[in-house]
């Protein structure tokens, strides 16, 4: 069978909104849509992408491509607009390989900025620090989070020489760094083991985002 976008509207209470930005999505990779009313998951298989509803229960149950969530909300049409930045969620320590290929190429398709967010927090020994964290301990800290995202990403950004990318380091935990950084994203990409149910901080940005969430399959 042919290799499609397909629009799953079953569970969905905003159908339009899930096919329309199926729909784009198609027109800009140059493939077909398919629009998936009723039926199992498994009948998926052959997709190369999944647009879903961030209410549909079932909806990151497709471990065999990436899928995209939209949100019931009117900001969700943001990814429409051109020249909406990609916003990464990457692990500088472990970054899901699949998730970053997906951000990149999907920065690179639509011409836009590809923003990678790092999130991080005090290492254990702070705690034990009784008058807080001192500013030169912390910029140390923070300086080498920032040389891990920057190795992360080098073998990328010379195999994208074309895409342009920010690295932003938060000190934040990772759901509500993308949330913040979704009010002005298209899309948000987040990786996924699906060996594992979805954890808190992937449910957590399910909630949160602001635009399309992107979940790929490790």
């Amino acid at each position: 069978m042919e290799r499609a976008i397909v629009a799953r509207v079953q569970g969905s209470t905003h159908h339009e909104s899930v096919v329309r930005w199926a729909r784009q999505e198609a027109t800009r990779r140059g493939l077909a849509l398919r629009v998936v009313r009723d039926g199992p998951a498994d009948g998926l298989n052959d997709a190369q992408l999944v647009v879903a509803g961030a209410r549909d229960p079932d909806g990151v149950m497709f471990p065999a491509c990436p899928v995209v969530l939209v949100p019931e909300t009117p900001a969700a049409q943001r990814s429409a607009l051109p020249g909406a930045e990609i916003v990464l969620g990457v692990d500088a320590r472990e970054p899901a390989q699949a998730a970053v290929g997906f951000a990149f190429d999907t920065a690179r398709m639509r011409g836009v900025r590809l923003r990678a967010v790092h999130s991080w927090r005090f290492p254990a020994c702070a705690a034990e620090l009784r008058f807080g964290v001192p500013e030169e301990d912390r910029a140390t800290w923070e300086d080498h989070e920032v040389q891990l995202l920057a190795d992360a990403l080098r073998p990328w950004r010379e195999k994208h020489s074309d895409v342009h990318v920010l690295e932003d380091v938060r000190l934040l935990p990772p759901a509500r760094a993308l949330s913040r950084r979704s009010a002005s994203a298209g899309l948000v990409v987040v990786g996924w083991s699906a060996e594992r149910e979805p954890g808190p901080t992937l449910r957590a940005v399910l909630a949160e985002a602001l635009c399309p969430v992107a979940v790929v399959p490790t």
